[in-house]
């Protein structure tokens, strides 16, 4: 079985600045996100991690080397979401512009395009599951850690928990927050922590 410890990197200067949408813009730590991971990585110094894997954005690789103490495996499909026109914006400066496009993306995530050019929910949640299914496949047992990003972790949460992704910002993803969850043999997912503070 897999233990992943799923974890939303440290804050930004974008996450502080009314949750300006970040995206695949690949913006620094903020002093407080490094504080953030380190007390991560005292919260679970006493963890035998079998691997540790981030996003190649680097406020999720460096969490997960602060949070690990070794450099992580960079992996694409852990990127965060392509939100498109949105990016680099607040929802009351983007909405505003065109609320149709928001509308679209609250009723149906997973068909519609984040922004109106970026990534459907169902394309960030099949290139998600693609790598934990590698990782099943490949690893079969043992805790990894596991460092991406606040709208990939919670669209993959909500498709394995069986919701509709239209419900998935109704889980919580703190800065530096874990989310730990298991992968039997069969793939099957069971959450044991959620958002977490070890």
């Amino acid at each position: 079985m897999l233990k992943i410890f799923l974890l939303r990197h440290g804050q930004t200067a974008w996450n502080a600045d009314n949750n300006r949408y970040c995206g695949r813009t690949d913006i620094p730590l903020t002093e407080i996100g490094i504080v953030q991971a380190e007390a991560v990585r005292q919260q679970l110094k006493e963890l035998s991690l079998d691997g540790v894997y981030s996003s190649p954005l680097q406020r999720a690789a460096l969490t997960a080397e602060i949070t690990s103490g070794r450099p992580p495996i960079k992996d694409h499909r852990l990127t965060e979401a392509d939100f498109g026109l949105w990016e680099k914006k607040t929802k009351e400066e983007f909405i505003p512009e065109n609320p149709s496009l928001w509308q679209a993306w609250m009723d149906d995530p997973g068909a519609a395009r984040a922004g109106g050019t970026g990534e459907t929910g169902m394309e960030v949640v099949l290139r998600v599951d693609d790598f934990f299914k590698e990782l099943l496949a490949t690893r079969r047992s043992g805790n990894y850690l596991v460092a991406a990003h606040n709208g990939v972790n919670r669209l993959y949460l909500a498709y394995k928990l069986g919701m509709p992704l239209k419900n998935y910002r109704r889980i919580v993803q703190e800065n530096s927050s874990v989310t730990l969850f298991s992968l039997d043999d069969k793939g099957e997912f069971l959450l044991e922590r959620l958002n977490a503070k070890w």
